[in-house]
């Protein structure tokens, strides 16, 4: 029989737990029960900090393992009883490590102008295991949402916190799982339409804004996004070679061997001239959210409505977030090598790169390419089921990692420093 033990309100109080009629009739209802007095599990490894995820390797049952399996049931029951919201719909969204769902509450005749829609994030065994890190990134969503950008709202638990514990009991083993409820932000993927320069140009200022705002962020566990060992940051390219076993004897293998090897050689004696920032680390073609706007005299005018996924945050530097963000623009272009300059020219506009950083560009490009396609790989060794989702940037990515390549650095510089110098004439190329 599957258990649930709910201990509500990780941050503040450990100890809290629901009982009494409505956690009685949640119980009845699903087969579970709710145990008093329950103390921070330490069979989960709650006591003192885990390496990142996917930062070892070494285990890759415990991984396997690692990522919720709750069913649609389970999820409104953990909206209702840990948030006090009634769902009249639920369904699973897309994810990597963690679990998604998008919620429907129906709307109150008292609440005429409140959300109605949510997403259930629920976090994988390892990640839960770092509460601190994910409080920081969910006060960094409601930070960038006051000063403008569009994020989600970040909403309370019943007992007034932004996560809580979910401990799931099977057996004689315990999972405990992270829970936050997030509203719903409309519009759609960009990788669901054609890119244009413009708006790449947009792309490029926002990510830049994103980090210049930053700037301003203080929490006292700050420190946690000092993530030495996780495997997204681009600092740890070199910790890949663990993982290159997934891409088997083959070409591709060794363009990443190569890539690795010159980030050593190039890269690391670079970062102490690097300026360091806090990078939102994942600005993909799907955690970018658009809507159109039509326009007398124009097509359609998209602008951002949504920026999605801050569970990739770390300290990093700026001239990561720009070689991430070019990286995932070029997935779904026709003209991949020519986004770079678009997206150059728009960051520019806010923070403008010093020499050391340019130069570095190039091969940071290549190396967010080789972090995607090796970990996905390695990723659909444990999650085959997940394999469409996984393999999103691998259907082109090899492609456009193989054609920079072979056409150099020099090349390539070429192509985005003159694009990006267009726009200081007023003429986008």
């Amino acid at each position: 029989m599957l258990s649930v033990i709910y201990n509500l309100v990780c941050r503040k109080d450990w100890h809290k737990t629901i009982l009494g009629k409505e956690g009685g009739e949640i119980a009845r209802t699903l087969n579970i029960w709710f145990l008093k007095d329950v103390q921070k599990p330490c069979i989960a490894g709650c006591s003192g900090n885990r390496p990142d995820i996917m930062s070892s390797g070494d285990d890759q049952q415990s991984r396997a393992f690692a990522k919720p399996t709750f069913s649609e049931v389970q999820a409104s029951a953990l909206v209702e009883s840990v948030f006090g919201l009634k769902v009249s719909k639920i369904q699973p969204l897309p994810s990597y490590d963690d679990q998604n769902f998008h919620v429907c509450i129906p709307r109150t005749e008292d609440a005429t102008d409140g959300p109605t829609e949510y997403v259930l994030k629920i976090n994988n065994t390892e990640a839960s295991k770092t509460p601190d890190l994910i409080e920081v990134q969910s006060h960094i969503i409601m930070f960038l949402r006051a000063a403008g950008f569009p994020t989600a709202s970040v909403c309370r638990t019943k007992g007034d916190d932004i996560t809580s514990l979910v401990s799931v009991g099977s057996g004689s083993e315990i999972k405990s799982y992270l829970v936050r409820l997030l509203t719903y932000l409309p519009g759609r993927p960009i990788a669901e339409i054609p890119i244009s320069p413009q708006l790449l140009y947009e792309i490029g200022r926002l990510a830049a804004k994103l980090d210049k705002t930053l700037e301003k962020f203080h929490h006292p566990k700050l420190s946690s996004l000092h993530r030495e060992n996780f495997i997204w940051n681009l600092k740890n390219v070199p910790l890949l070679e663990k993982y290159l076993y997934a891409l088997g004897q083959n070409q591709n293998r060794e363009i990443v061997e190569q890539v690795i090897q010159l980030f050593k050689d190039e890269i690391m004696s670079k970062l102490s001239h690097f300026r360091e920032c806090i990078n939102h680390g994942d600005l993909n073609d799907h955690n970018i959210l658009i809507e159109s706007s039509k326009s007398a005299f124009r097509d359609d005018v998209y602008q951002v409505s949504g920026i999605l996924d801050f569970d990739d945050m770390s300290y990093g530097y700026y001239v990561f977030e720009l070689a991430i963000t070019i990286m995932y623009m070029m997935i779904e272009s026709k003209n991949p090598l020519q986004v770079g300059g678009h997206v150059l020219a728009g960051f520019e506009s806010i923070i403008p790169l010093t020499t050391v950083e340019r130069g570095a560009l190039f091969l940071l490009v290549c190396s967010r390419f080789c972090q995607s396609l090796v970990m996905a790989a390695y990723s659909c060794q444990l999650h085959p089921e997940n394999k469409e989702y996984l393999m999103v940037t691998a259907k082109t990515g090899w492609k456009h990692l193989q054609q920079m390549f072979d056409m150099g650095q020099k090349a390539v510089e070429e192509i985005w420093f003159d694009t990006a110098k267009s726009y200081e004439s007023g003429i986008s190329m």
